[in-house]
Formats: structure tokens, C-alpha cells, sequence
């Protein structure tokens, strides 16, 4: 280990013992199952902002910098899709949410469609969000293994080690206070970043990457399919982002919610500007790489003092440390409240409070574990978790939010097969982490058989009892057409252009459209029927 990985490593000890200390201050504040869990809907805006800064701007920063280094400036397109993820949640979903009183997505499932779809979904959750942690706590490590001899997947323990020590204390209460210090981190990490940028290369070393690789300035260079995908995940992530959720209820009203998330969205500008502004100072220093969190290191190492650079690594490990606290403790919620309430509905608060306590435990070791069977590939498990927890909820969050004749039978059938579905589509491409079978990214295949099904068993199971049409309101017409129109285009798209849209991996995206249109159409279009004189009404007329 050289005197940049002793600097690393030692304020990043220094830190973790810092954010132990804030944990364990907070502890007092969360003696009930609301304070632990959802900060006793006390938060103010400002801490709505640290927190889904931490949660979504640092790992967007850990991603955006990656890329920069090796396609320039269109990986600034990763940040703006997580910009609009944000915004619809902050406009649309808050007050829905907040009225709902809502603590996780598989408890607004529960609160719906019973003990069993609650167990379930919220198992699935749990389970899949220490892969979401994994995935960001190993781009971090990979940038401490340039420094020192720490194998990556001990650095990954030791992050998940500390999640758990200060998630155990304090619960909501600890998210807020640590994600205030690492939001803090984050910006001495864009002062020092910027330092580094103005002594080597400057605008002028800019303006010769421009010359020499021009690619690296064009807003697609990335694949325009990318993009795609990036908008295509965040925008269907809308109605799942439950640590989001979790930390933006908190709040005291729905419009405080609503400013903290604004305000967030206003400060990930400077999160994607200063990723692939110091990706591309990178690329001009030390060009030829091929992992940008490998080479940005390399690259600051060339002009700033160890120190210095030790300071800028505290704020990468902010990023991961905020991403995962995030994941880890709203994956332990879900696990400790909802699934343990799903066995028990005797549990008290107080009860579940300590079992989340416990889950915490397992989801600890469950990340670990997953360090060590798959480390070479960070964006691995984050396809896997995509595929596994958005392939089983959506249809059933979708129902449990806007379709009251869903059925309980529908929900378990739903989150079953759609799991499977998914699954069973990325192992028959091999469990590769880009190259899907038949061009098709398994979430799209997974989330297409969810829809299906609950439209498919709901219908069946309550034939008689529902209308088609009708006097529907405003707001249903025009979602109808709306809908209509997206899945009339999609079907032209697929029938033109499915030569091209298989080529570029368009086309799962293209078809998921097309069952999203009839899912949707079919909820706007059907009603309960009211009594049993419209339900003999109804059946007369289909006679």
C-alpha cells in the first residue's frame, strides 16, 4: 500500500467512525415503529433533499463517471433520466402516497391484496435490493484496489459491516444524519475534483481530447439504445422506487416531500456535470483504459497530493455508502416489517422494529456472500435485481394503486410468474449482463408476463361482476387514447422496423409498450359493477 491508499483508508476509517458516532446520537429518536421506519413523519425538506441526494445523485456520480472516461459526454444521459425519475415522483406520486400513508411498496401490495401477496413481494424486495448495493459498493472498491493490496470483496464487507452498525441504531433517523454528512462529502469532492481539472488538463487539454477523439463529445456515442433504456428503467421504476418513497414520506406534509425531492432535483445538475467533466479529464490524462473508476484515480494521482486525493475518495465513498444505507435499510423494512406482519399479524411495532433489526443482519451477510460469487461484474447483479423485483411487483403495485377489481388470486399469480418469467429468460441468455436472449433484456420479458397474467386471472375469476365502457370520467378517456395511440405506434414500430429494433435491443422495450397499452387500457375501461341489478343488466346484455 502506497501513501494514496493510506490516506484513503484512513479517513475513510476516520468517517466510518464519525458516521457510528451520528448513528447511535440519533438512536433516541426512533423508539417507535414510525420513528424507526419513517422517521415519525417528522422530516423537514431539507432532509428529504440529503437523502435522495444520497440515495439517487451519488450513485448516479459513481455511474456517470465510470462511463465518461470511455464515451464522453453522453453518459450525462444516465443522470438526466434519474433527473426525470425524480421529478415525476416529487409532481405525481408524493400526495397519493403520503394520503396512503404508505412505508413500502410491498406493504401498499399487503394493504391491498392481503397477508400473502404482502410475504411475498416483500420477500422478493428484500432480497433484491443488497444487489443494488453490491453492485455500487464494488465500482468503489475497484477504485481502492488501484491504491492498495485490499481485495475488492473485502472492501465490499467492510461497507456492509458499517451499513449495519449504523443502520441498527437509529433507523430513519440514522439514513438522515449520515446521508447530511455524505451530501457534505460531496461537494468537497466536486471543489477538489475541480482543482485537479484546472492544473491538468485544463479547457485547453478539453479542447485536444475534442480534436483527437471527437466521438467522446457527441450526445450519443454512448448507443442511442442506451439511452433508451436508461429513460425506458427509470421511467418504469417510477411506481417501485421504494427506498425513494420511504424517505421522501417521512416528511411532515406532502408538499415539504414534494420541495426536499425538488430540491434534490435541482442538485443532481451538478452531480452529471461534474461526472463527465472529471471522466473526460481522466481520459485526457490517462487515456487507453478501460474501467473509468480504475483510471480517474491514476489520473487525480498525477497532479494532487495524497491528502488531497484521499479527501476526493471519502466523497466516492459517500456515494456508495449513500446508495447503500438507502438499499439496505428500505430492503430490511420490507423484510422485518412486511414479511415477518405477513406470518404474524399479531407482531406489534415493537416486534417488527427488531426483526427489521435482525434483517438488517441477514441482508449484511446476503451482500457479502454476493461480493464473493460474482465481483468481476458490478453491472451483473444490477440487472438481476431489476429483473427479479420490477419482473414481480409492477403489475400488482399498478393494481393495488388504480384497479380496485384485481383479485387477490391474480396477485400471487402474478408476482409468481413474473418472477419465474424473468429469471427464466436471463439464464437462457446465460446470465450474460449485456448479451440477453434474443436481444431482449429480461425485465421487459418478466414485467410483460406480470401484466398479462393479472389481466389474464382477474378477468376470469371476475367475469360478470365488471363493465366495459360506460360513463367514464375524463382523466380514463384520455389515458385510454392516450395508451391506445402508444400501443398503435409500437405495433407499426415493431412491424417496420423489427429488423432494426433487434439489432440495437429495442425490441423487448417495443413489445413490453404494446402489453403496457393493453394493461392499461383495460384498467381505464373497466369498473366494478355496482349491484346486483346492473350485474343481471350486464349479463342480459351479453346474452
Amino acid at each position: 500500500m502506497n501513501a494514496y491508499g493510506a490516506w484513503i483508508i484512513g479517513l475513510a476509517v476516520f468517517y466510518t467512525a464519525l458516521l457510528i458516532v451520528l448513528g447511535n446520537i440519533v438512536r433516541r429518536k426512533a423508539t417507535s415503529g414510525e420513528g424507526y421506519w419513517v422517521g415519525g413523519r417528522n422530516f423537514k425538506p431539507w432532509m428529504v433533499f440529503v437523502c435522495i441526494t444520497g440515495l439517487f445523485s451519488g450513485s448516479s456520480f459513481i455511474s456517470i463517471l465510470e462511463l465518461s472516461y470511455l464515451k464522453g459526454i453522453s453518459a450525462g444521459w444516465y443522470g438526466i433520466a434519474e433527473m426525470l425519475h425524480v421529478l415525476i415522483i416529487a409532481l405525481l406520486l408524493i400526495g397519493t402516497f403520503r394520503k396512503r400513508m404508505m412505508v413500502t411498496v410491498s406493504g401498499l401490495i399487503g394493504d391491498t391484496f392481503g397477508r400473502m401477496a404482502m410475504g411475498v413481494a416483500g420477500a422478493i424486495t428484500a432480497f433484491t435490493f443488497p444487489m443494488w448495493s453490491v453492485a455500487t459498493a464494488l465500482s468503489f472498491a475497484s477504485a481502492v484496489s488501484v491504491f492498495t493490496n485490499i481485495p475488492i470483496t473485502l472492501s465490499v464487507a467492510f461497507a456492509a459491516v458499517l451499513l449495519l452498525i449504523y443502520l441498527q441504531a437509529g433507523g430513519m433517523w440514522s439514513v438522515v444524519t449520515t446521508q447530511t454528512a455524505n451530501t457534505i462529502m460531496f461537494f468537497v469532492m466536486f471543489i477538489i475534483g475541480t482543482i485537479a481539472f484546472f492544473i491538468n488538463p485544463g479547457i485547453d487539454g478539453i479542447k485536444h481530447l475534442a480534436a483527437a477523439k471527437p466521438a467522446m463529445f457527441s450526445a450519443t456515442n454512448v448507443g442511442l439504445q442506451v439511452i433508451i433504456s436508461w429513460f425506458a428503467t427509470f421511467l418504469i421504476n417510477v411506481l417501485l422506487a421504494q427506498a425513494a418513497f420511504q424517505m421522501a414520506l417521512s416528511c411532515r406534509t406532502p408538499e415539504e416531500g414534494r420541495k426536499g425531492m425538488m430540491m434534490a432535483f435541482g442538485a443532481n445538475i451538478f452531480f452529471v456535470f461534474f461526472g463527465v467533466l472529471f471522466g473526460l479529464a481522466a481520459a485526457a490524462v490517462v487515456p487507453g483504459g478501460t474501467r473509468g473508476m480504475v483510471e480517474v484515480p491514476r489520473y487525480l494521482a498525477t497532479v494532487l497530493p495524497a491528502p488531497v486525493v484521499g479527501l476526493f475518495f471519502l466523497g466516492i465513498w459517500a456515494c456508495a455508502l449513500g446508495w447503500g444505507a438507502s438499499c439496505q435499510f428500505s430492503g430490511a423494512t420490507s423484510l422485518g416489517r412486511d414479511v415477518t406482519g405477513a406470518i404474524n399479524p399479531a407482531l406489534t411495532d415493537k416486534q417488527k422494529v427488531t426483526y427489521t433489526k435482525w434483517s438488517l443482519v441477514v441482508l449484511t451477510v446476503e451482500m457479502i456472500i454476493l461480493a464473493f460469487l460474482r465481483s468481476e461484474q458490478a453491472a451483473w447483479w444490477n440487472v438481476f435485481a431489476w429483473t427479479l423485483r420490477n419482473g414481480a411487483t409492477f403489475a400488482p403495485v399498478v393494481a393495488a394503486l388504480f384497479w380496485p377489481l384485481a383479485t387477490k388470486r391474480a396477485t400471487a399469480v402474478s408476482l409468481a410468474t413474473g418472477f419465474l418469467a424473468g429469471l427464466s429468460w436471463y439464464a437462457m441468455g446465460h446470465w450474460d449482463p449485456v448479451k440477453f436472449f434474443l436481444n431482449v433484456h429480461p425485465v421487459f420479458f418478466g414485467m410483460s408476463v406480470n401484466m398479462l397474467t393479472m389481466l389474464a386471472v382477474t378477468l376470469t375469476e371476475k367475469a360478470g361482476s365488471y363493465k366495459v365502457g360506460g360513463q367514464l370520467s375524463a382523466i380514463r378517456k384520455n389515458i385510454a387514447m392516450a395508451v391506445t395511440l402508444m400501443g398503435g405506434l409500437s405495433v407499426v414500430a415493431i412491424v417496420t422496423g423489427f429488423n432494426w429494433l433487434f439489432t440495437k435491443g429495442l425490441l423487448g422495450l417495443a413489445g413490453f409498450l404494446v402489453v403496457a397499452a393493453i394493461f392499461i387500457l383495460t384498467i381505464s375501461v373497466t369498473t366494478p359493477v355496482e349491484n346486483k341489478k346492473d350485474v343481471k343488466s350486464l349479463k342480459f346484455q351479453e346474452a
